[in-house]
């Protein structure tokens, strides 16, 4: 399946802003987005660029591993960097500006290492989509002066997946994916047994066979939320069995699932007009 003329002029967009980036690191997370900007910065800038993904508590092993390998599979040059956003108040609080703290972590960190490695730029799969949902962590990379060349190419998240699969990366439809402390109910606090408890979760619905979901804290109530093709089988009284018995185990007093499904940023439904402000940097 070829793609369309405009997704062409795109792409030939995104390479020629990757190219005016020079010497670059690339904030890398193993998501479609990041993966896809990584893998093409690579293809226009060879040995020129360096992937940076962030280990920490909130990123789940699995999707850590799984970002390591796609990296190894590509060729693309990879650093994992530790990150310690779960250190500083301001983020372990949890409150509407969390993801901007996380992010600011993290390119601080990266500009430590641009500068002393005399890396050009840093830039960051944030892209067309991206402006429509309430993302403190954009502050914080405009703060650094992040790249931002999907964004600046025009490329939607639909864009990205059909020039992936074009591409043959195996990443294109995979599952969106976010840090573990978007499960977190805003002000209830990020720790590493929260987080913990939300990682064993998501790997028990993993083994069930789930492809799409996320598993959502909110105090000692578990919101489970299921893509919604796969909804039909998650309703039966067998799984319904089996998520009681997981998630009773985990700690929850109560195991529900959420009717409207899998969506992202459902957490930031939460917020009121007040709290979901961007934060100052």
């Amino acid at each position: 399946m070829s793609i369309s003329a405009d997704l062409v002029c795109k792409r030939a967009a995104l390479d020629r802003h990757i190219r005016a980036l020079g010497r670059t690191l690339i904030a890398y997370s193993g998501g479609v987005d990041s993966a896809f900007l990584a893998w093409a910065a690579h293809q226009v800038l060879g040995s020129n660029m360096l992937a940076v993904i962030a280990d920490s508590p909130s990123l789940a092993r699995t999707q850590l591993a799984d970002a390591i390998a796609f990296a190894r599979e590509q060729g693309i040059p990879l650093q994992v960097m530790a990150t310690q956003e779960l250190e500083r108040p301001e983020y372990a609080r949890n409150d509407a500006s969390r993801c901007y703290f996380c992010k600011d972590e993290l390119f601080t960190i990266m500009e430590q290492f641009r500068s002393s490695q005399k890396f050009d730029s840093i830039a960051y799969g944030v892209n067309v989509d991206d402006q429509a949902d309430f993302r403190p962590g954009q502050v914080a990379a405009g703060k650094h002066n992040v790249a931002a060349p999907l964004l600046e190419a025009g490329l939607t998240k639909q864009d990205i997946r059909e020039l992936a699969r074009e591409a043959g990366l195996r990443v294109w439809d995979k599952p969106a994916s976010a840090c573990l402390s978007s499960r977190i109910e805003h002000g209830h606090p990020v720790t590493r047994e929260a987080l913990s408890v939300i990682e064993q979760g998501e790997d028990a619905l993993r083994k069930l066979g789930f492809r799409q979901f996320r598993v959502r804290q909110h105090g000692d109530i578990v919101r489970i939320e299921i893509a919604a093709k796969e909804m039909p089988r998650a309703l039966s009284s067998e799984i319904a069995a089996e998520f009681i018995s997981i998630f009773k185990a985990l700690g929850f007093k109560f195991v529900t699932l959420d009717l409207e499904g899998f969506r992202s940023g459902s957490m930031n439904a939460l917020l009121s007009p007040q709290l979901a402000v961007k934060p100052n940097p």
